[in-house]
């Protein structure tokens, strides 16, 4: 065995024979637009649309030659990559461009500032802080409150200008008589007790927000988020097509707590509202979920709710953003308003790692950037290359998004046409723009043995995307937590051959699932 062989065989070997079992474990050496190539066993470059994006992360296709020379620009230049505690003049760039698009897309006046990070996992884990932080700090103000007022109770009494009457100690639940002592026990307490509270955050079910300690928390899949459950606080899960839930769970986990406050010469309790819930954590279209879109109705439903109890909205725009959606926010098109906003993926331009957590003015805490930090957060190149990737997307008033728009309304009609032609076969069509899904009926029935073997073992969709990959030379994956739904995500610069060709591997595989065509299905 060669050094390289055994290096690469320990690089996640299990992996490696999950795609060695699928028929795809090649090593693309080139890629461009929507086309990668690997080399085959005659030495030639083989060609394979990709129809995968990087997971979404290819808006502007694979090496887009504006992003490359960006980049060849800045590393000839010099120009260091990271020079710590220094000012940053392009992620500052960056975050004005970004805020330029929220003002246009959501008519925000409200500046969002910049937390940046490197994956978007990360950029999660920056809201899910920030957020925490923030509460935790309304709850020291909280507390400091009434801890004030219960001195000055003490000294209104002391003076006689006050009095206790038994109302009080009533309703704190205490003895008749019970002093100020007694009663301002059962206050801190109380308090007290409510702060050692842990942080809670609700999400919805089917979401996908990394696998990181605190955003696995907030992955619904069980198999990603089980094994770490005791790693970190616990979110509320809130089905989409049932947001009752929703105010089933505001209504559990609601909380006051009581105050003293003196009024005309006699002490008594107020119920101040307990800072309980740090965030609500949603993708305005479920990625790894199904591709599932969040409509207008339920952001609505959701954003009442979060502004009746002061709940922070985040909204995880890392696989929907970068105008995938035909906008550059996909929340802009439902009114999602975000008090926070995450960006990966596509913003370092498919060659940078760039991730950035956008915080509304409103909820800001400034102290936060002294309690958190991230070494290769906000380099000098990454911030370049999505400064770039901002301006191609902007670029003749936004002609990339019109594109999106445009190039999903094909694929839809496409998708729905072979649903109409397959309807045993094809079960749904989801998304908007360039991030939609195909989802299949279920096959464990079939008279093939891997399409029904496929089907048993929760793996239908990897086998598909291993069919279309041997045989037609088209890349792409199911969704990770709905493995019977494909995903499509290609970037702008898909070609009207291209899209010929996908319906035309499409249909064989759509014919070969329902004719239970086993020599067909494992081809290749």
């Amino acid at each position: 065995m060669s050094t390289a062989t055994a290096e690469f065989e320990l690089a996640e070997p299990m992996m490696l024979q999950w795609l060695t079992a699928l028929g795809v474990d090649v090593e693309f050496v080139r890629g461009e637009g929507n086309t990668l190539y690997f080399v085959g066993p005659d030495g030639a470059e083989v060609p394979v649309l990709d129809y995968a994006g990087g997971y979404g992360s290819l808006i502007l296709g694979h090496n887009h030659p504006g992003i490359v020379g960006a980049a060849r620009e800045f590393l000839d230049a010099g120009t260091p990559v990271l020079a710590q505690a220094s000012r940053q003049t392009a992620a500052s760039r960056v975050a004005t461009a970004l805020n330029t698009v929220l003002r246009r897309e959501f008519g925000v006046d409200e500046p969002y500032f910049a937390v940046f990070s490197n994956s978007g996992a990360e950029s999660i884990e920056v809201a899910l802080k920030h957020a925490e932080f923030d509460r935790v700090l309304k709850v020291k103000a909280l507390a400091d409150g009434i801890t004030e007022h219960l001195g000055a109770a003490r000294a209104a009494l002391a003076d006689g200008t006050a009095v206790l009457p038994d109302a009080v100690a009533a309703a704190l639940g205490l003895a008749p008589g019970s002093g100020i002592d007694a009663v301002a026990a059962e206050v801190g307490g109380r308090v007290a007790a409510l702060a050692a509270r842990p942080s809670l955050f609700i999400t919805l079910a089917g979401g996908f927000h990394g696998k990181l300690v605190g955003s696995v928390q907030l992955t619904h899949n069980p198999a990603f988020r089980t094994p770490f459950a005791t790693m970190a606080p616990q979110a509320r899960f809130v089905p989409l097509d049932r947001l009752d839930a929703l105010d089933e769970v505001i209504a559990q986990e609601r909380a006051t707590v009581p105050d003293l406050v003196v009024d005309d010469g006699v002490v008594t309790v107020v119920e101040r509202d307990f800072p309980v819930f740090s965030a609500f954590v949603l993708e305005a279209i479920q990625g790894e979920g199904g591709i599932r879109v969040v409509d207008r109705a339920a952001a609505d439903r959701i954003k009442a709710a979060c502004a009746a109890v002061d709940c922070p909205v985040v909204v995880d725009e890392i696989q929907s953003g970068m105008g995938r959606t035909g906008a550059f926010f996909a929340g802009s098109l439902i009114g999602l308003v975000p008090d926070y906003v995450t960006l990966a993926k596509g913003l370092g331009g498919g060659i940078a790692k760039a991730a950035v957590t956008l915080v509304r003015g409103g909820r800001y805490r400034p102290e936060f950037e002294l309690v958190h930090s991230s070494t290769f957060a906000k380099d000098t190149f990454s911030s370049t290359l999505a400064l770039t990737t901002l301006e191609l997307l902007e670029a003749d008033g936004g002609a990339a998004y019109r594109r999106a728009a445009d190039l999903g309304e094909r694929l839809t009609a496409l998708f729905t046409a072979l649903r109409a032609d397959f309807p045993d076969v094809v079960k749904d069509v989801r998304g908007k723009g360039l991030m939609l899904g195909l989802e299949f009926h279920d096959q464990s029935a079939s008279a093939a043995p891997s399409i029904a073997q496929a089907a048993l073992t929760d793996t239908f969709g990897y086998a598909v995307a291993g069919y279309l990959f041997r045989v037609h030379r088209i890349r792409t994956f199911p969704t990770a937590s709905a493995t019977t739904t494909l995903r499509f995500e290609p970037s702008v610069l898909l070609t009207d051959a291209e899209i010929a060709r996908l319906d035309t591997a499409l249909r064989a595989l759509a014919a070969v699932l329902r004719d239970q065509d086993e020599e067909a299905f494992t081809a290749g």
